[in-house]
């Protein structure tokens, strides 16, 4: 006789029935459990996105539930996830990560404004992620929370987007060789990036020649690497990140190469202290979308070069 095997029962789902019963009380949406995200619930994740009006974003989900661990809260209606967020860890010691990015902090609409966030965040900043050096991209909304939580502001990027046209002068890219990225070029690309970046992100790097559409170097004229960048597909776009570079020149050149690779309008979010890039990106057809808050807690402010360091791979992950 064969036994068939059935899955082991969702404690949710005996919840709810618990409830529609009338034999318990229904827990309030703040002491519902938080787990940790797979990549099983990229669906479930791109789904909270998109109620809340956000792009689905389902390519960029599943970079940072595999590169990163999610945390969400399930709906007690049944449907999909009433909140998430992902961290992203970098430059692990003994003691723990050096840094951790959070991001895509969503709440379901219809959960808003009734402390999901502020549990969700609390859990993960206290709890899971306590001492460790924190830094996220905030919108004007989400704002006033994480100051609650301790985060400070120290520094702004803004969001461009726009077909790109025009080509730079030449005198500009008169140094800079751009090529597109060998299997060779990926250790040299983490070294820099980690002088760059201020900590090791190797296991992200190594994901880029997969996840991007697009990964180019740029070198000076004696081979050494002084930058690079990736496009990747985000929904009707292509987003330029990250985009490293020694200089404006590198920075420009890096950008005209990858634009010349595609049709669709280009998104990137820069660094606002990079005034000349801004100038020159608005030149050539991208227009400014919004200004996002780079906030930190326990660190003064973000590690590295940020004068080599134009744009993020994504706002989510630092």
């Amino acid at each position: 006789m064969f036994h068939v095997k059935h899955p082991p029962p969702n404690p949710l789902d005996a919840l709810r029935l618990m409830i529609q019963s009338g034999a318990v009380t229904p827990p309030h949406l703040t002491d519902l459990p938080i787990r940790a995200l797979t990549v099983d619930d990229l669906r479930s994740c791109a789904d909270l996105s998109e109620d809340r009006g956000w792009p689905r974003e389902d390519h960029k989900w599943g970079l940072l539930l595999a590169a990163g661990t999610g945390y969400g809260i399930d709906a007690p209606d049944g449907q999909g996830l009433a909140a998430a967020c992902v961290v992203t860890s970098y430059g692990h010691t003994h003691a723990g990560p050096e840094l951790a990015a959070i991001g895509m902090v969503l709440v379901a609409e219809r959960y808003a404004r009734q402390g999901l966030g502020r549990r969700l965040m609390v859990y993960v900043c206290d709890d899971v992620l306590k001492g460790v050096p924190l830094t996220l991209h905030a919108t004007p909304y989400g704002r006033p929370l994480y100051e609650e939580l301790g985060f400070d502001t120290t520094g702004r990027a803004e969001m461009l987007r726009g077909t790109f046209r025009g080509q730079p002068a030449a005198t500009e890219a008169d140094s800079v060789s751009v090529r597109p990225a060998a299997g060779e070029d990926i250790p040299r690309i983490v070294r820099l990036d980690t002088e760059v970046f201020g900590t090791d992100r190797t296991h992200m790097i190594a994901r880029l020649p997969a996840f991007a559409d697009r990964l180019l170097v740029a070198e000076d004229d004696q081979g050494e690497l002084i930058g690079y960048a990736a496009i990747w597909p985000n929904m009707e776009t292509h987003v330029i990140g990250p985009l490293i570079a020694r200089d404006t020149a590198g920075a420009q050149a890096l950008v005209t190469a990858l634009a010349a690779e595609t049709d669709r309008p280009l998104r990137t979010d820069i660094d606002v202290r990079h005034e000349e890039l801004l100038a020159w990106l608005k030149d050539r057809g991208l227009g400014s979308i919004a200004f996002n808050a780079v906030m930190t807690r326990g660190v003064p402010g973000l590690p590295g070069d940020w004068t080599r360091r134009w744009a993020p791979l994504t706002v989510a992950a630092g």
